[in-house]
């Protein structure tokens, strides 16, 4: 399989895992990235052996297929649509964009260009998610009717130097900042979310930077840190969604859904890989037989995108599974904010449940770790 050239407009952090597993998937072809910040771009360039440009360079190359947007959520938008506009697909790190309105742009202009979109998180087409899925398709916990996603810490503010977006400003906020992964994860398993209604608090006015150069400095918090919500499923199953800043500890798993005939406990979701255990009679962890289970697959939606171009079939990780999740972010706020239940505005058609063994093309991982 010829790969596709992959263009990367963003620098940051997250970009390494990205570019690294480029090489795992003879579908992709790194080519070029770019950034604001020129060093940045460079820096990333001399690394994995790429040009380095200005983002309008790049749109303009004929040899970028696929344009890979890491850049920071509140540029999402811009950058996708100029992406479109040069012709390019585009596939962006999480959110999609920073409103449901937002969002429906560029899902309407790949539509009307032809072109393809998609976003992560893409951990829910990995090992573990993957076998969830299939115990779950083949009856083994009967008709599933309720479930948990708890994502609860004590505050960003302990780790990160620079942690002041994540109290305040667009996209603040524990749901908004992790919730894209429980929630897409239940999505992958239950189809879409009818209504939901939430509540939510802030547990502090103010959070303390406890390491690097800011160390001892206070941060404004002006975002909702504690959010608890029940998502309706169109399948009527009940999900109940905890995303917190303000818990030192507590002892619940990750996701946890519930059936007619037994349970399943189900891994981080922002992890590929972890231990799926299924309760029938007794808790029995189970083998994983699915790929991707096994590491760090970031990027694992765009390998996914790209064979889906070349075969021409649809894929996974795509802009209308991306815009529901969002829209489940922006109703539970909302029905924070008004008291009221919400319902959503958007759907989509659940992904494909991946085949055991299927690696989209992957070729073996140790010739490049």
């Amino acid at each position: 399989m010829t790969g596709l050239g992959i263009g990367v407009i963003g620098c940051g952090v997250i970009s390494d895992i990205y570019m690294q597993n480029t090489a795992i998937f003879p579908q992709l072809s790194l080519r070029a990235v770019a950034d604001l910040v020129p060093a940045a771009a460079q820096a990333k360039a001399d690394a994995y052996g790429v040009a380095a440009m200005t983002p309008a360079e790049l749109l303009a190359r004929d040899d970028i297929d696929i344009v890979l947007n890491l850049t920071i959520p509140t540029a999402h938008v811009e950058v996708g649509l100029a992406a479109l506009d040069a012709g390019k697909h585009v596939y962006s790190e999480k959110p999609l964009a920073g409103s449901v309105r937002e969002a429906r742009q560029l899902v309407t202009a790949a539509e009307e260009k032809g072109l393809r979109l998609g976003c992560a998180p893409d951990t829910f087409l990995g090992g573990a998610h993957q076998t969830a899925r299939a115990l779950l398709d083949d009856g083994r916990i009967g008709r599933a009717t309720a479930g948990t996603a708890i994502l609860m810490l004590p505050g960003h503010e302990r780790w990160h130097p620079n942690p002041d977006f994540y109290y305040a400003g667009p996209g603040a906020g524990p749901l908004c900042d992790m919730g894209p992964y429980y929630i897409t994860a239940m999505l992958n398993l239950l189809g879409p979310v009818r209504r939901v209604s939430a509540l939510a608090s802030r547990g502090r006015d103010h959070r303390i930077i406890a390491q690097g150069p800011r160390a001892g400095e206070s941060v404004p918090v002006e975002a909702a840190t504690h959010l608890a919500g029940v998502m309706e499923f169109t399948n009527r199953a009940l999900v109940q969604i905890v995303t917190s800043f303000d818990v030192r500890a507590h002892r619940h798993s990750p996701l946890e859904l519930y059936g007619t005939d037994g349970s399943l406990l189900i891994p981080d979701p922002n992890r590929f890989d972890g231990d799926v255990e299924l309760f029938d009679g007794d808790w029995q962890a189970q083998q994983m037989l699915h790929a991707h289970g096994d590491g760090n697959y970031r990027g694992l939606g765009l390998a996914d995108m790209a064979a889906a171009i070349t075969e021409g079939r649809p894929h996974q990780a795509n802009g209308e599974l991306a815009l529901h999740a969002l829209d489940v972010i922006e109703s539970l706020l909302s029905s924070a904010d008004s008291g009221k239940a919400v319902t959503l505005s958007t759907s989509y058609e659940r992904p494909k449940a991946l085949a055991p063994g299927d690696r989209f093309g992957q070729i073996d991982i140790s010739e490049v770790r």
